[in-house]
């Protein structure tokens, strides 16, 4: 006789610190659905929120659905609960650095953070500082975004119509940025001038977003060395960095999505989501 073990789906995983960014709530390429059933899954005691969580360049008030409105419920529910947020202002949503240090219970927005962890210490950013398109010529990387965006829809419906014919799927986007990107340098390499920034301030590890590159790896520089991390994205990669018991990793949807439910938490259905779309579409 043989017995299957079985897995609990409901019952939500503790997680000492969950970090996530690049989630472009409001764009099409946003995973908000996939984002959602992991935020479902998880109990974290500190949950950072590193930057472009909302789009504001992209924003249009004709596209928020219902599943980005979840997400927001979700995030706002950890705060009023047991979880410390802490919101860091990225390029996209750069209109709430007018509104840095502010505090609203257990939600606290920022422009970096530091995370003391026994006798190491974290350097958390969003990392668009490193970014010459951003920094010196905005409305191109603009103009490069919305563009960006009609090739992650165009991808979507190019995915549908190969998953249909039992084809495997293709990331447009991907492959553009593994070809281009390597010519279109940034200021420097962005890990290796983020690693070398940390090092040089007494820094054990510096965790970034906005390059949509899940990471985790130690750096040696000419002054000593650190881990950096990137927590990836909720577009393509659907990733996140996890700490628990002295130990980081990534997590990556598409290898847990097997152990996650569906089911829609009690602490959302008390978040009137009329009221709550008016205060989006007003802050953005």
């Amino acid at each position: 006789m043989t017995f299957e073990k079985k897995y609990d789906l409901q019952v939500k995983r503790d997680v000492e610190i969950v970090i996530i960014s690049d989630v472009h709530l409001g764009t099409y390429g946003c995973k908000a659905k996939e984002l959602l059933r992991y935020l479902n899954s998880i109990r974290p005691k500190t949950l950072i929120l590193n930057g472009d969580i909302i789009d504001i360049w992209q924003f249009k008030k004709s596209y928020f659905p219902k599943s980005h409105l979840k997400v927001v419920k979700k995030l706002i529910s950890f705060a009023t609960k047991e979880s410390e947020v802490f919101y860091i202002t990225g390029n996209h949503d750069e209109a709430f650095r007018n509104f840095t240090d502010f505090e609203l219970g257990k939600l606290k927005l920022c422009n970096k953070h530091v995370l003391k962890l026994g006798d190491k210490k974290a350097w958390i950013f969003h990392g668009d500082v490193f970014d010459a398109s951003v920094q010196h010529s905005k409305w191109i990387a603009k103009l490069g975004g919305q563009g960006y965006d009609m090739l992650i829809a165009i991808n979507n419906l190019v995915n549908w119509f190969l998953e249909k014919i039992g084809k495997e799927k293709y990331s447009f986007s991907r492959k553009i940025k593994n070809n281009v990107k390597k010519a279109v340098k940034y200021i420097g390499d962005f890990e290796l001038t983020a690693s070398e920034l940390a090092i040089e301030n007494k820094f054990d590890y510096v965790i970034c977003g906005h390059i949509h590159q899940p990471q985790i790896r130690e750096v040696t520089g000419k002054k000593g060395k650190c881990i950096y991390m990137n927590s990836g994205d909720w577009v393509e990669n659907l990733s996140a960095l996890e700490y628990q018991n002295g130990e980081w990793k990534l997590f990556i949807y598409e290898d847990e999505k097997h152990n996650l439910n569906d089911e829609e938490s009690d602490e959302m259905k008390g978040i009137n989501s009329e009221e709550l779309m008016k205060i989006v579409t007003q802050l953005v």
